[in-house]
C-alpha cells in the first residue's frame, strides 16, 4: 500500500469517527428531546385531566346555579302571588272595616233615636197616668232603651179575677193610646202574683196561681189588640207567678206590690231599627 493511499485510508476513518461521534451526539440530543416531550406530554395530560375535572366542576355548579334559580323565580313568582293575594285581603279588610264602621254608627244613631222615642212615650205615659202615679198604684222606669210600666193588680183587677174591672179598662185606653204609636218595640206583658196559694173557692176557675197570672197577662193583652189598636205583632203575654217578686212575700204590704201587671217595651232587632233608619233618611233627601 503507498504512503498515499494510507493517508487517505486514514482521513476518511478519521472523518468516520468524528462522524459517528456526531451521530452519537444527535442521538443523545434526539433521546433527550424525547424525555422532554414526553414529559411535557405527560404534563399536558395532567393538565388536561385537571381542566376536564375543573369543567365538570364548573358544570355542575353551573346546573346548580341554574336549579337554584329555578327555584328562586318560582319562589319570587310565588311571593308576588301572595304579595297580591295578600293586597287584596287587605283591600277587602278596609272595605268591611268602612262598612262595619258604617253600620255600626248606624245602629248608634238608631239606638239614640229610639232611647230618644222611648223617653217621649215615658213623658207621655207619665202625663196621662199621673193621678194613678201620684197614688202609687203605678210606676214608670225606663233604662236606657228599656221602659217599664208597673201596675199593682188592685188598678186592673179585683182580687182573684182575671176580668178587667171598669176603672182598669179606663186605665188600659190611657195606655193603649200611647202604645199603639209605638212600632219600635216588643211589648211584653207580664203577670206576676204573691205566694198565697189560690182560694179553694177559685180554683175551679184557677188551679194555681200560674194559671191567675197567665190569665191576667193574656187578658190585658187582648184588650190591647181588640180595643187599643196595638199592633198583634209586637204584643206577647207571660205569667211568672211568685218567681219574679219585687218585695218580700212575708208582709202583705209586700205581697201586694208582688201582685202586678207589668208592660215592658224593650228593644227589636237593632239591625232591623238601623235599617229603617237608612230607609227613613234617604227617603228624606
Amino acid at each position: 500500500m503507498s504512503t498515499q493511499t494510507h493517508t487517505q485510508t486514514l482521513t476518511e476513518l478519521e472523518a468516520s469517527k468524528k462522524a459517528s461521534a456526531q451521530l452519537k451526539e444527535q442521538l443523545n440530543q434526539a433521546a433527550t428531546q424525547r424525555k422532554a416531550a414526553e414529559r411535557l406530554t405527560a404534563g399536558l395530560a395532567k393538565e388536561r385531566e385537571a381542566l376536564v375535572t375543573r369543567s365538570s366542576e364548573l358544570q355542575s355548579r353551573l346546573d346548580g346555579l341554574e336549579k337554584e334559580k329555578g327555584q328562586l323565580n318560582s319562589e319570587l313568582s310565588n311571593a308576588q302571588s301572595d304579595a297580591a293575594r295578600i293586597a287584596k285581603e287587605r283591600e277587602h279588610m278596609r272595605q268591611e272595616q268602612a262598612r262595619l264602621a258604617a253600620t255600626l254608627d248606624q245602629e248608634r244613631a238608631a239606638k239614640e233615636e229610639e232611647i230618644t222615642r222611648l223617653t217621649r212615650t215615658q213623658e207621655e205615659l207619665s202625663k196621662s197616668l199621673q193621678d194613678e202615679i201620684a197614688k202609687g198604684n203605678i210606676t214608670i222606669q225606663q233604662v236606657r232603651d228599656r221602659l217599664t210600666i208597673n201596675m199593682v193588680d188592685r188598678v186592673l183587677f179585683d182580687s182573684g179575677q182575671a176580668q178587667v174591672k171598669p176603672a182598669g179598662v179606663k186605665v188600659l185606653k190611657q195606655v193603649s193610646d200611647i202604645l199603639k204609636t209605638v212600632t219600635d218595640k216588643q211589648i211584653r206583658i207580664e203577670g206576676h202574683t204573691d205566694n198565697v196559694p189560690i182560694s179553694s173557692k177559685l180554683q175551679d176557675r184557677f188551679k194555681t196561681n200560674w194559671e191567675l197570672s197567665t190569665a191576667r197577662a193574656t187578658t190585658v193583652v187582648r184588650y190591647l189588640i181588640d180595643q187599643g189598636s196595638v199592633d198583634r205583632q209586637h204584643l206577647s203575654a207571660v205569667g211568672y207567678v211568685d218567681t219574679q217578686p219585687l218585695s218580700s212575700n212575708d208582709s202583705e204590704e209586700g205581697r201586694s206590690s208582688n201582685r202586678r201587671i207589668e208592660i215592658v217595651l224593650y228593644p227589636k232587632d237593632l239591625k232591623e231599627i238601623a235599617g229603617q233608619v237608612k230607609t227613613s233618611a234617604a227617603s228624606s233627601k
